[in-house]
């Protein structure tokens, strides 16, 4: 299956990055200021139901923020279905990589300077290979 497409395509490598990152802000709005809320309130509860709040905010963010930039080119309901259909998986496979770093560098679900950096590349190139899969396979993106 994914050795039916070339792996060496400089411009499909740069839009999956382009994609990813988009992507990326998205998902890292909504993860990052769930874990602060609770890092920073008098809230309490579990690390693992925090990671779960912030894994389905970052989904809920990414989803905002791509139906935003692609219903300036088409009409909002498509690009909400643009939005969840072509890159659930890839918000899915980031927001778990990312709060999988965080648990492995700060024991819990907690933002500092040592966990930003790791999180974000994370992050980026756990659905990089992906979203670079579903353009040059089906020519479907979510930018």
């Amino acid at each position: 299956m994914f050795s039916s497409i070339s792996w060496n395509c400089k411009s499909t490598w740069k839009k999956a990055k382009i994609n990813t990152l988009w992507c990326l802000l998205g998902c890292s709005i909504g993860d990052f200021g769930t874990i602060l809320f609770f890092q920073y309130t008098s809230y309490s509860l579990p690390v693992e139901q925090i990671m779960i709040l912030a894994i389905i905010n970052g989904l809920i963010t990414s989803i905002i923020l791509e139906t935003i930039i692609l219903s300036f080119s088409q009409s909002f309901l498509s690009a909400f279905k643009t939005a969840i259909g072509m890159s659930l998986i890839s918000m899915i496979g980031m927001e778990l990589s990312m709060n999988l770093v965080d648990y492995l560098i700060t024991g819990g679900a907690m933002i500092n300077i040592y966990v930003i950096i790791p999180m974000l590349l994370t992050g980026f190139y756990t659905p990089l290979p992906y979203n670079y899969y579903r353009l040059k396979k089906y020519n479907k993106a979510c930018h």
